[in-house]
C-alpha cells in the first residue's frame, strides 16, 4: 500500500510533509492524497490544481535509471509533482513540485534516514538551496544563494521581524578564514558584523517603511569586484559586492534598503553587517565602502533620505513585475515578442526617469540584459539591434561610456548566439565575425570590465584553432592588463599549461572524502589527471576506459588522479557512490572557475593531462584513446 507517514513531531506540528513508501509494484495513490502534500519551505509558488481540475489529473509509477516513484500530470500532460525514491529503499526521498511543467522547488532527504534535510528552488524560481541540519523545518544555512535572493532574504526577514532568517546570511569567522582573508581585514570584518543581529531586531521593531506588505522588487548594486590575493595578507581572491541595495515596494510606494557588502563564499554570497533605512526609520542612510572607497554616487541622494521614485515610476515598475510575468507564463513566441517589447519601453522610460547616476547605471544594466536575454531565446528578433543602439545612447555621453561598453558587449554576444542557433548557420562565417568583432570591442574599448573576457575569447579560439602563440600573446594581456580581473586567473593557468610539457606542474587540493591529496603522492608512477564533471557525458565515457587501464597497468605504474569541477559537491559524490572508480576525485567549489581548473586553465571538458613518475608534462592534451599506446611504450 502506498503509505502517508509523518515522520517526526516538529514535522507533525506544521503538517506539510509526509514520507510515501514509493513500491512501484504497489497499488497507485489517490490524486488528492498526492495533491495534499506542500512544500515543507514556504512562500513557493508552484501549480495547485482546484477541486474540479484534479478530477481531470493522472498519477502513475515512473522508472528513470535507479530512481522510482510516482508523478502527477494534469489533464493536459504538464507535471504537477514527482515524488522519487532515488536509493531504491522503496521510501520517497525527494519531493518535487512544479509550475507550468518545470520544476521549482523540491525537498531532499540526502542521507536517507527518513528526514528532510535539504530544500532547493530550481530554474524559474531561482537557485537557492538550503540545509537543515535538525529536520525541524527551518532552514540553518545556506548551501547556495545569489546576491539577488540574499537582498530579498533580507526585505522579507525586515518584514516578518525575522532575525534568524536574517542571521543565517552573516558570514562567519570559520566562512572569513577560509576565504583566505588576512588577520586584520578578517578582523575588521567580524568586528563589523559582531551585534549585527542586534542592530536588525532594532531596525526591524523601529521601521515604518517596511511592512508585511513590503514586497522585493529589484537588486540594484554596481558590478562586482575582486580583492587579489596578496592585498593586506589574503591568500585568495575574493569577490565583493559594494552598496548593495534592494528595491522594494509597499502599497505602491517605492523605496530602497541599504544592504551593503557582499561577499561570495562558495556558491552563495554573505552579508557582513545588519541593513540600513533612511534617519527617519532610526539608522542612519550612508553608502560606505567595506573594501573599495566609492568612486561614484551610491543608490541612494546624498542627502541620506531613500530615494522615493512618484506616481508615474511606481505605475512603471508594477507594469514592469506584471509583465516579467506574463512573459515566464506565455506560450506563443508572438506572445513573448510582443511582452518583450513591452518591457524593454518600460526599461527605457525608468532609465530616463532616473534620479541618481546609480539607479540610471542599474536600469541601464537591467534593460540591456534583458535585451540580450530576449535575443538569445528568439523572444525579441530586434534585440540585438536594440542593444547595439542602446550602446550608442549611452555613448553620447563620456561619464556613461562604461555602460556603452556594457550593452555593446552584450549586443555582441546575443547576435554570436542567435547566428549559431539558425538552422542554416555558416558556422566557419560566423565564429570568423565573431572574433572581428571581438577584436573590435577591445580597441574600443580598451578599460571596460567586459575587455579581459573578450580577450580570453579571443584566447580561447587561438588556441582551438592551433594557433597557441597567438593565444598567449592574448593570454598575457589580460595577465598584463587586467591583473585583478577574475579572469586573470584563468589566463595564467592557460599560460602555464600551454608551457607545461617538461616541466613539472603541481596539483593538490581536498579529495570528495576529504582527505588532502596532492600530485607529488604519485611520484615513481605515470599519472593522468582527468578533468571532469557530471554534466560532461564524454567524461563519463572516458572514465569507464580509464577504469579498464588502471585494471591493465595499474601493478606496473599507471594511476588516474580525478579534478571533479561539477558547481555542486553533492553532484560528484552523488556520482561517485553510484559509478565507484579506483582513483580519488579533488574537489573545490566554483567549478570551471575555481582554483583547480583556474591554476592550469582548463577552459573545457573533457581535459586529461599525462604526467611521468617525476612530475612532468608528457602530454597536456591527451586523448583517452592515445592513452594505451602511450602506456604501453612507457611500461615495458
Amino acid at each position: 500500500m502506498w503509505r502517508i507517514n509523518r515522520f517526526s513531531a516538529g514535522l507533525l506540528a506544521f503538517g506539510l510533509l509526509a514520507v510515501l513508501s514509493a513500491n512501484v509494484e504497489a497499488k497507485a495513490p489517490k490524486i488528492k492524497d498526492a495533491l495534499k502534500l506542500r512544500p515543507v519551505q514556504p512562500g513557493v509558488a508552484y501549480d495547485r490544481p482546484t477541486a474540479t481540475e484534479a478530477k481531470s489529473c493522472k498519477i502513475s509509477t515512473e522508472n528513470v535509471s535507479k530512481s522510482n516513484g510516482w508523478v502527477v500530470h494534469d489533464g493536459q500532460g504538464k507535471v504537477l509533482r514527482r515524488f522519487a525514491d532515488t536509493n531504491q529503499d522503496k521510501v520517497v526521498d525527494r519531493w518535487s513540485y512544479y509550475q507550468s511543467g518545470v520544476e521549482v522547488y523540491r525537498d531532499v532527504d540526502s542521507n536517507f534516514d527518513g528526514k528532510v534535510d535539504q530544500h532547493r528552488w530550481l530554474n524559474t524560481a531561482g537557485r537557492r538551496w538550503a540545509v537543515d541540519k535538525n529536520h525541524d523545518g527551518k532552514i540553518d544555512f545556506w548551501r547556495s544563494i545569489s546576491a539577488e535572493e540574499v537582498t530579498a532574504e533580507v526585505v522579507a526577514a525586515l518584514a516578518t521581524g525575522d532575525s534568524r532568517r536574517f542571521g543565517r546570511l552573516l558570514l562567519s569567522d570559520a566562512e572569513a578564514k577560509a576565504l583566505g582573508l588576512g588577520k586584520e581585514t578578517r578582523g575588521r570584518l567580524m568586528k563589523t558584523s559582531k551585534g549585527a543581529e542586534d542592530r536588525f531586531r532594532a531596525l526591524a521593531k523601529k521601521t515604518r517603511s517596511i511592512t508585511s506588505k513590503t514586497r522585493w522588487v529589484d537588486f540594484s548594486a554596481t558590478q562586482p569586484g575582486v580583492v587579489p590575493a596578496g592585498e593586506n595578507g589574503s591568500t585568495k581572491d575574493v569577490v565583493v559586492y559594494e552598496n548593495v541595495a534592494a528595491m522594494v515596494d509597499t502599497d505602491g510606494k517605492q523605496g530602497l534598503v541599504q544592504i551593503g557588502t557582499m561577499i561570495r563564499y562558495g556558491d552563495a554570497w554573505r552579508l557582513i553587517d545588519a541593513p540600513r533605512m533612511s534617519s527617519g526609520d532610526g539608522n542612519n542612510f550612508t553608502t560606505a565602502s567595506f573594501f573599495f572607497t566609492p568612486t561614484r554616487n551610491s543608490v541612494v541622494g546624498s542627502s541620506g533620505g531613500s530615494t522615493v521614485v512618484n506616481g508615474q515610476v511606481q505605475k512603471l515598475l508594477a507594469d514592469l513585475e506584471k509583465l516579467g510575468q506574463q512573459v515566464a507564463t506565455a506560450t506563443s513566441p508572438k506572445a513573448q515578442i510582443s511582452l518583450n517589447r513591452k518591457r524593454a519601453e518600460i526599461l527605457e522610460q525608468l532609465f530616463d526617469k532616473a534620479q541618481t547616476p546609480a539607479e540610471r547605471e542599474a536600469w541601464a544594466r537591467q534593460w540591456a540584459d534583458m535585451l540580450s536575454t530576449a535575443a538569445q531565446s528568439g523572444g525579441l528578433p530586434d534585440g540585438v539591434d536594440r542593444l547595439n543602439a542602446l550602446s550608442k545612447k549611452l555613448a553620447k555621453k563620456p561619464s556613461q561610456k562604461p555602460l556603452a561598453a556594457y550593452a555593446r558587449y552584450r549586443a555582441l554576444m546575443a547576435g554570436y548566439s542567435s547566428s549559431m542557433q539558425s538552422p542554416k548557420a555558416d558556422f566557419a562565417k560566423i565564429q570568423e565575425q565573431w572574433l572581428k568583432d571581438l577584436g573590435v570591442f577591445v580597441k574600443e574599448f580598451p578599460s571596460s570590465p567586459d575587455t579581459p573576457e573578450a580577450m580570453l575569447q579571443l584566447a580561447i579560439a587561438e588556441e582551438f584553432a592551433g594557433e597557441e602563440e597567438k593565444a598567449k600573446k592574448w593570454y598575457s594581456r589580460i595577465v598584463t592588463e587586467f591583473s585583478s580581473a577574475t579572469v586573470a586567473k584563468k589566463a595564467k593557468g592557460a599560460i602555464r599549461r600551454l608551457d607545461s610539457v617538461g616541466k613539472v606542474i603541481s596539483i593538490r587540493g581536498k579529495a570528495l572524502d576529504g582527505r588532502d591529496v596532492s600530485l607529488k603522492n604519485f611520484r615513481k608512477r605515470y599519472v593522468v589527471i582527468q578533468y571532469w564533471a557530471t554534466w560532461c557525458e564524454p567524461c563519463k565515457a572516458d572514465m569507464e576506459e580509464l577504469t579498464e587501464l588502471v585494471g591493465k597497468y595499474g601493478k606496473k605504474g599507471f594511476s588516474v588522479l580525478g579534478v571533479n569541477l561539477d558547481g555542486e559537491r553533492g553532484d560528484a559524490v552523488a556520482f561517485v557512490k553510484e559509478n565507484r572508480h579506483p582513483w580519488v576525485d579533488l574537489y573545490e567549489a566554483g567549478g570551471l572557475e575555481s582554483r583547480l581548473a583556474n591554476e592550469l586553465g582548463v577552459l573545457t571538458l573533457p581535459t586529461m593531462i599525462l604526467v611521468d613518475p617525476s612530475g612532468k608534462v608528457i602530454n597536456r592534451s591527451i586523448h583517452v584513446g592515445e592513452l594505451e599506446s602511450e602506456l604501453k611504450k612507457r611500461l615495458k
